[in-house]
């Protein structure tokens, strides 16, 4: 069996794949089936671009829908994914890029001199709202992707500390870890098909990406939107009811 967090993901989207998963205000509406289609075809750039499975994938970008197709393709790939704060300087950087060695490194468009310089052995693309080098090398890709097996320990992701008590940890997330906070997110909240999740956290937040997006990825089923910054404990009674 595989214990791939995408795996998981996969099994609750909807036969078909129509259902919208992401409503972008002054946007299009992503559906399951054109998010599964994206995030395969990164993945293949990733695995392009030299990654091969238990590799870190460092990001720092801004908030857009392609970066949570992004962090599936990791997943699919069997990639270690690292999301980074989008504030973090040139010191930060050459500590955490020094720590975790990654093999790739996605940072916004412009970045991309700077942050080479603190990765040499690293591969850098660019992404962001309005495309970048990744989605340039995803365009001419498959948009099946064959999801790489995982052990449930292999690594997730790592998520680094604040370090206000001195020097960032590195805490390392299985896909076990994740499924479990998912499918207990998933009952805990009683998201269900029809459920509308308000989504105003960015996503190298650990809150925005493994506690909210992963919501709308393995519920029974619903969709993803914007924006709210109500608590979880009351975040059922701000739910929008959909037919």
């Amino acid at each position: 069996m595989n214990a791939n967090l995408y795996a998981l993901f996969e099994a609750h989207f909807p036969v078909g794949g129509e259902q919208p998963f992401l409503l972008l205000p002054g946007g299009p509406v992503v559906h399951y089936d054109e998010l599964a289609a994206a995030s395969a075809r990164i993945a293949h750039a990733l695995v392009a671009a030299g990654c091969r499975p238990g590799d870190r994938v460092a990001v720092q970008t801004d908030k857009h829908w392609e970066a949570l197709a992004l962090y599936l393709a990791a997943l699919r790939a069997g990639l270690v994914y690292l999301p980074l704060n989008t504030g973090y300087q040139r010191t930060e950087l050459a500590y955490f890029f020094g720590d975790a060695e990654p093999r790739v490194i996605v940072c916004r468009p412009g970045a991309e001199t700077a942050i080479a310089a603190l990765a040499p052995a690293a591969t850098v693309l660019t992404s962001s709202a309005s495309g970048g080098s990744l989605l340039d090398a995803a365009s001419g890709q498959s948009a099946s992707f064959g999801t790489v097996l995982r052990a449930p320990d292999d690594l997730a992701a790592i998520l680094y500390t604040s370090g206000t008590t001195g020097r960032s940890k590195g805490a390392m997330l299985t896909h076990r870890n994740l499924a479990s906070n998912a499918l207990t997110l998933v009952e805990e909240w009683g998201f269900t098909r029809g459920d509308v999740l308000l989504h105003a956290l960015p996503i190298y937040h650990v809150h925005g990406l493994f506690v909210a997006s992963t919501a709308c990825c393995c519920p029974d089923r619903g969709c993803c939107g914007c924006r709210s910054s109500t608590p979880p404990k009351s975040r059922r009674s701000c739910r929008t009811r959909r037919r």
